[in-house]
């Protein structure tokens, strides 16, 4: 009872030892509440402002020439080994290998796009990448890596499946228009 009292007493005269001008702790706690929400807003919108200043790639070389694929497409890279052929499948498919159990065709950009090129001993490398629910392979010489290009030197790309161009020649391809496997059987239907 004794302790009580105390407490009772003491909440008493704490509007007494407070000195003018501080708010009471509920007033402090909503005002802490409202300048830390501000600065996590802050934080937010920076971080948002750095993702949208550049786009996030990875480049790939194919028929002497330099591509990219937004990194959020990529799925995997892997050495091109194992690609099988498929008989009455369009020029522009390679044939398709088993990789994380699924089985994945695989594109040659050369035929795609009109590049020159030797055989199938050129392509070290398959970019296996995902467009909505198709998943897919791009056949590639060499693999650069990943690469943050910034949004002010992007340029329009010349006609075609093609989203953006870098001062260095670096293509970016726009896969949804360049098409997957299952658009040279669209366009045969």
């Amino acid at each position: 009872m004794a302790s009580d009292e105390v407490k009772v007493n003491s909440d008493a005269q704490e509007p007494a030892l407070r000195p003018e001008g501080v708010p009471e702790r509920s007033e402090s706690a909503d005002k802490r509440r409202e300048v830390l929400g501000a600065r996590a807003r802050a934080l937010a919108e920076s971080r948002h402002e750095v993702h949208h200043e550049v786009l996030s790639v990875l480049a790939f070389q194919v028929g002497g020439e330099r591509y990219a694929v937004r990194i959020e497409h990529v799925d995997h890279v892997l050495e091109a080994r194992g690609i099988c052929s498929l008989p009455g499948a369009p020029p522009h498919v390679l044939g398709a290998l088993a990789s994380r159990s699924r089985v994945v065709p695989v594109l040659d950009l050369r035929q795609l796009l009109g590049l020159e090129g030797g055989g199938m001993s050129d392509l070290g490398k398959i970019v296996v990448v995902e467009v909505g629910e198709e998943c897919f392979g791009l056949a590639a010489e060499t693999v650069e890596g990943r690469k943050e290009l910034p949004r002010t030197e992007l340029s329009q790309p010349p006609p075609g499946p093609f989203l953006y161009l870098t001062p260095d020649r670096l293509t970016v391809l726009e896969l949804e228009q360049l098409g997957g496997p299952a658009a040279g059987r669209q366009a045969r239907e």
